[in-house]
């Protein structure tokens, strides 16, 4: 089950703000360890096609998140973060910076994922919500709604792997 809701926001995206609920067939605690553990959130973030050479979480309130996403032509999207709360395996609050080719922040968003199971199954919500934004962002927050439909359908994909691999 998918479902999503997009937002109006400010002329520079910010407010701007996508929500998704989405369910997994499997225990809240695999869900969470795959948003948690950098070998496992390097296999589904971002959109398809993605790699992740680096992927750094120091998950813990006031810890740092580091990904470097590189795209199937070499271009490499440099991201940063802090988690602001974590609750295992109940909710993560982390902000995502999206960095220019020196580094500067482009945009930041809010995110706030909450990890419910019911019967086996794991019902996350996903809210992120643009905090800060530059002019020259306009263009990468306009494919925020797709792409992060994209990275928890990847994300899906991984935890049934995940899954799969843990029942043997």
């Amino acid at each position: 089950m998918a479902e999503s809701t997009g937002s109006k926001s400010a002329a520079n995206g910010v407010g701007m703000e996508v929500n998704f609920t989405r369910v997994f067939d499997a225990p809240r605690e695999l869900v969470f360890k795959v948003w948690t553990d950098p070998k496992h959130v390097a296999q589904w973030w971002g959109p398809t096609g993605f790699t992740n050479p680096r992927c750094e979480l120091d998950v813990r309130p006031g810890g740092a998140i580091r990904i470097d996403m590189r795209g199937p032509d070499g271009t490499v999207y440099p991201m940063s973060g802090v988690y602001q709360e974590v609750v295992e395996p109940e909710r993560l609050v982390f902000t995502s910076i999206a960095l220019d080719d020196a580094g500067n922040p482009l945009f930041e968003n809010l995110n706030t994922v909450t990890f419910a199971e019911h019967a086996g199954k794991t019902t996350i919500t996903l809210q992120t919500r643009v905090i800060k934004s530059t002019d020259k962002a306009l263009q990468y927050l306009k494919g925020m709604e797709i792409g992060w439909s994209i990275t928890l359908d990847r994300l899906e994909a991984h935890i049934m792997k995940s899954a799969k691999g843990e029942k043997s």
